[in-house]
This record gives C-alpha cells, sequence and structure tokens, in this order.
C-alpha cells in the first residue's frame, strides 16, 4: 500500500468515528509543567442509571476529584496551602512541610512538594490504610505513622487516634522548624475550593444545582463550596453537612441526629467523622451561616453505595464517596426536593482501599 493510499485509508477510518465517539476533552491545551499543575479541572457526571434504579425522580451530579494526580479532592488544598505560602514567603525551595494526614492531604501535598523542591513529612495514624501511606512514601514523602489508641479498630480512626497524631505532628514541626501545612486552619483549605470546584460546579452544570452534600473531615470542601453555591445563586442553594451516624456530632448540637448512637467513633468512613464539635471545626465555626441542615449515613450504607456506584456507574470511589452518594439519595427521597439537581464530590478513589473491608467481597 502507497503512502498516499494509507493516509486515505487512516482518514476515512476517522471519519467513521464522527458521531459515535468523542476525543476526550483535556483538562488543558497545554503541555502542564508538573503534575501539580494538572490539579483541578475535574469532569462531573450525571450519575442518572443510579437514580433510574434508586426508582428516584432527580438528579445526582458527581464531581470526580479521583482524577487529580493524587486520586483525591485533598490535591486542590495542598495546591493552594503550599502556593500560598510560597507567595507569601513563608517557605522556600529547600524547607521542610508537615502535615497531619488521613492520606489524602498527605499524598496531595507530597506532589505538590515535589514539583516545588520542599521536603514533605506525613504523619499518619496507623488505622488508616496501608495504601495510603505506600502511596505517599513512593512520592518521596517521609511517612510517620503514629500507633493507634487502646480499644481502636484498624480502618477506624477515632477522634482520640486523631488527638494523638495531632501532638505528634506538633512535636515534629518544632524538633525541625517545619511549616504546618495544616488543612485544618488555613485559609487554603477553603479557598481552593471557593475559587476553584465551586466555580468549576457551576460552570459545569449551568447553574442548575439545586442542593449540595458533603462528608465533612476539616469542612473545607463544604465551607468552601457551600459559601460560593451561595453567594453565586442568591442563597437558593441549600447545603447539607454529611457525617456518619455513628459519629453525628455536628447534628447532635444542633439538636437534630435522630440516632441515640450519634457520638461514637467507630464507623469505617476514612477521611473524617472525627466527632469533631462546630468549635473545633474551625471552618464551620466561622461560617454556621452556609448550613441548611445535615445527614446521617451509616458506614453500612457508604460502604453499600460505593460498591453500588462502581457497579451502576463505572465510578471506583472510596467510603467518603459511598456516604455523599447515600446522601445525595437521601435527599431526592424527599416529596420536596422531587426533581430537583443535587451535587456532591467523589472524594477519593476506591484505589486507596484495596486491602480494607470495603472490597473484600471481590477478592480471591
Amino acid at each position: 500500500m502507497s503512502g498516499t493510499a494509507r493516509v486515505a485509508r487512516v482518514v476515512a477510518w476517522r471519519k467513521t468515528l464522527t458521531g459515535r465517539c468523542t476525543i476526550r476533552q483535556f483538562r488543558s491545551s497545554r503541555v502542564s509543567a508538573s503534575a501539580a499543575d494538572t490539579i483541578g479541572g475535574t469532569p462531573l457526571v450525571n450519575c442518572s442509571r443510579l437514580i433510574q434504579k434508586s426508582n428516584l425522580c432527580g438528579t445526582l451530579l458527581l464531581k470526580l476529584e479521583f482524577l487529580n494526580p493524587g486520586l483525591s479532592k485533598k490535591d486542590r488544598v495542598a495546591l493552594q496551602m503550599v502556593d500560598d505560602a510560597l507567595a507569601r514567603g513563608v517557605i522556600s525551595a529547600g524547607d521542610t512541610v508537615v502535615e497531619l494526614t488521613s492520606g489524602n492531604t498527605g499524598t496531595g501535598l507530597a506532589i505538590v512538594c515535589a514539583s516545588r523542591g520542599l521536603h514533605f513529612v506525613a504523619v499518619m495514624s496507623q488505622g488508616n490504610s496501608v495504601e495510603r501511606a505506600q502511596m505517599m512514601r513512593a512520592l518521596g514523602a517521609e511517612v510517620i505513622l503514629v500507633p493507634q489508641c487502646s480499644g481502636s479498630l484498624p480502618g477506624h480512626v477515632s477522634g482520640d487516634d486523631l488527638a494523638r497524631v495531632e501532638r505528634v505532628c506538633c512535636e515534629v514541626v518544632e524538633e525541625r522548624g517545619a511549616f504546618r501545612a495544616d488543612q485544618f486552619q488555613l485559609d487554603g483549605s477553603v479557598g481552593a475550593h471557593y475559587n476553584h470546584t465551586g466555580p468549576e460546579f457551576w460552570q459545569q452544570s449551568s447553574g442548575t444545582i439545586d442542593a449540595f452534600v458533603d462528608f465533612t473531615g476539616s469542612a473545607g470542601t463544604f465551607v468552601g463550596c457551600a459559601t460560593y453555591f451561595k453567594e453565586v445563586s442568591g442563597g437558593s442553594v441549600q447545603c447539607f453537612v454529611v457525617e456518619p451516624e455513628e459519629a453525628a456530632v455536628l447534628a447532635s448540637e444542633a439538636g437534630l441526629n435522630p440516632h441515640q448512637h450519634g457520638t461514637s467513633n467507630a464507623h469505617p468512613i476514612q477521611g473524617g467523622g472525627y466527632s469533631l464539635t462546630s468549635t473545633e471545626l474551625t471552618f464551620i465555626a466561622k461560617r454556621p451561616d452556609v448550613i441548611d441542615g445535615y445527614l446521617q449515613v451509616s458506614g453500612t450504607d457508604a460502604t453499600a453505595m460505593a460498591r453500588r456506584l462502581a457497579a451502576e456507574e463505572g465510578i471506583f470511589g472510596g467510603p467518603s464517596t459511598g456516604a455523599n452518594v447515600a446522601a445525595a439519595l437521601q435527599v431526592l427521597e424527599r416529596e420536596e426536593w422531587r426533581g430537583a439537581t443535587v451535587a456532591a464530590v467523589a472524594c477519593d478513589s476506591g484505589l486507596k482501599y484495596l486491602s480494607t473491608d470495603l472490597w473484600a467481597p471481590f477478592s480471591g
């Protein structure tokens, strides 16, 4: 076959694809300088199959944050906190950054610090999945694992476990004269979502969002997105805090927790539900006005929903993603929300939980 004929054949083949498939729209038309520069711009998916099989009337829009390079939404926070500190001259190339993490913020910080010439030290509870520590080490981070408190269960990080990690983190910061990338305190934790995630949601959905649900850890995602949604919609978007049924402390404070056992630490939804109060969660304390209600999801239901999401939508998320989707369906089950559009975040990848019970039924 001549060169001209070969080219003609390729052109003809490409034409047959028109109308049958589309080339994926990349987040940027340019070559990125580093992996950190690809963070954000994640796709928004209409989970219509899940809604149909649930016999509900409405729309669930799920933002696939696990398509960030560190496989979670926390990449955005890591980028914002580090670049803010660099811009202020608080840190410079060669310095050490330290933070406590359940693994997601740490992974994001490992990626960002590597690209910015910084050394990163992650301080994490042994109760988190082993994949998270392995991933951070592979990305060049130093990982310090803190033993769990007596009575804590592997895979169930309690508020007491988190307090122990916090103490060790503070000690490491002091010993090394390091910068603390504090996701529970620094404005970048909210700013990343107010400046980027929220506007992306709104643009991608053409402003059709009626409600937003979010599982709270530091509450940066919730407060950042909720604040943006309130401003851009004139207050019409209703925003719901999602907590584990087993540790619904914020709902209990508001007198809205129907579960008698809702202050326990025993739940498998990693990355949040630490039984922290509204005064301990700085971002909630600053903006309680953006909360319209509270939803509770059991660890069992979060796990089941993560599995359904994988099987029915091909979306492989972790347990907090399952919690968000289960909460969104709770909203759509209410008669007053029939036909509404609910937005939520797919927080991280199910690949980070292969060693846990989340995917146990599919092993072997």
